[in-house]
């Protein structure tokens, strides 16, 4: 297995996980879980985030696809900042519960897209 084959399975590792870790967590937030207060639970996205963005700016720099040059990537990145202002917005600063739901929901859309983007590689990948 190559280089690229070993850091593109650890991104998509860490990236199902931050996703999975998401959706718990926005499901403990619907039911107002004191699991949201569990030290591990504040650490942990951190960690895996931090592991998922060191092998995406591995990838890129391996395969020599960088950001401005390729649309799709260019695609994934501002989707990415989207999906983080969401989820923030879901698990933190959202004012009503409401707003957090939506914005949940949004981030979980979003996300999809991320997905159908680097499966694809097209920044319109229905």
């Amino acid at each position: 297995m190559s280089l690229y084959e070993t850091i593109k399975i650890i991104h998509i590792t860490t990236a199902m996980l931050s996703f999975c870790g998401f959706v718990l967590r926005g499901v403990w937030m619907m039911q107002s879980s004191s699991m949201l207060q569990q030290r591990w639970v504040k650490i942990a996205p951190h960690i895996n985030d931090t592991i998922l963005l060191f092998s995406a700016i591995v990838l890129v720099v391996i395969s020599s696809q960088y950001p401005g040059a390729i649309g799709w990537i260019n695609a994934k990145i501002v989707a990415l900042i989207f999906y983080i202002i969401l989820g923030t917005i879901a698990l933190k600063r959202g004012k009503t519960k409401t707003v957090r739901i939506a914005a949940w929901c949004s981030a979980i859309l979003v996300f999809a897209y991320i997905l159908a983007v680097a499966a694809s590689k097209n920044v319109l990948p229905i």
